[in-house]
């Protein structure tokens, strides 16, 4: 008798080790698709490294690849880490259960504890989220230079919370992730160098447009800027606007990322030192309009 009240018990523990087994072998498995989903998820972000061949120039190439490729490392942590505590955690109650725990105390005490955690935390996970998402769209990265709504600078540090800026004046901001509702990059893949010039409504305009076309097609083809900060060859946008002050003429060039604005500022220099040489005098703002003093009574 006593004989079979322990084989029957030696049954039920095999049965219980058999039925954790068989928890911890569905977890490694679910684990392991969850992996190759994730894997998937983060080739998408490999692959556009792909589409750098229509990028204009050649040297931000290398760059963009490795950018590419850290996202993806980034993500597929991240990812895999949420998606194995996940399973795992679950297994784990799964297993607490088979061994006759009673998981109400602890299940009770969970959700108070979450729904506390949840109303602290809330903005974290807005956060995360949020960060999550520019990684996996590519919205931007360390060092490009982007206007974030709240703060613009340029992206000295970015974690799943919060992306650190410096500004022009070299003020550090410190922006959560989750209050960014739009983003502007000036610095992705290419930009454009745009470059007004005003002159005076009866000076000579097809002069002056020519000298400035002249000047930035010199400038695009000089070596140290062509196909390093420059790619391809200036848009000539002609009048672009009658004002008080003169006719806009406009030019715009492509270029490297953030290099528009060191090729707008070689650009005026030369095409003031053109006009100078060719004569062409430009605008200047109309002085401030004079109020009359009232009349005395």
């Amino acid at each position: 008798m006593i004989a079979f009240e322990l084989t029957d018990r030696w049954r039920d523990v095999l049965a219980s080790v058999g039925r954790i087994a068989l928890v911890a072998l569905i977890a490694i498995v679910l684990n392991a698709i969850a992996r190759r989903v994730v894997g998937r998820i983060v080739a998408t972000v490999r692959s556009a490294a792909k589409e750098l061949d229509r990028v204009p120039g050649t040297l931000i190439r290398a760059e963009q690849a490795q950018r590419a490729e850290a996202r993806a490392r980034t993500l597929s942590s991240v990812l895999r880490s949420l998606a194995s505590v996940t399973i795992f955690l679950i297994a784990l109650l799964v297993v607490l259960g088979e061994l006759d725990i009673n998981l109400a105390p602890l299940i009770a005490g969970a959700g108070v504890a979450s729904i506390a955690v949840g109303f602290g935390a809330q903005s974290l996970v807005r956060d995360v989220v949020a960060g999550i998402f520019v990684l996996l769209e590519d919205q931007y990265g360390v060092g490009d230079t982007i206007d974030a709504g709240v703060a613009n600078g340029q992206v000295e540090h970015f974690t799943l919370r919060a992306t650190r800026l410096r500004d022009a004046a070299g003020t550090v901001w410190h922006v959560p992730n989750g209050i960014i509702e739009r983003v502007g990059n000036k610095s992705q893949n290419w930009a454009r160098a745009v470059v007004d010039v005003v002159v005076p409504m009866d000076a000579d305009v097809r002069a002056a447009r020519s000298v400035f076309v002249a000047v930035a097609e010199a400038l695009a083809a000089e070596d140290g800027w062509a196909g390093e900060r420059i790619s391809g060859v200036p848009d000539d946008q002609g009048v672009q606007a009658f004002g008080a002050s003169g006719v806009t003429l406009r030019v715009v060039l492509e270029t490297e990322p953030a290099a528009q604005w060191v090729v707008e500022r070689e650009l005026r220099l030369r095409v003031k030192e053109a006009f100078d040489e060719a004569g062409i005098v430009m605008a200047t703002q109309p002085p401030p309009a004079q109020i009359p003093p009232p009349p005395a009574r």
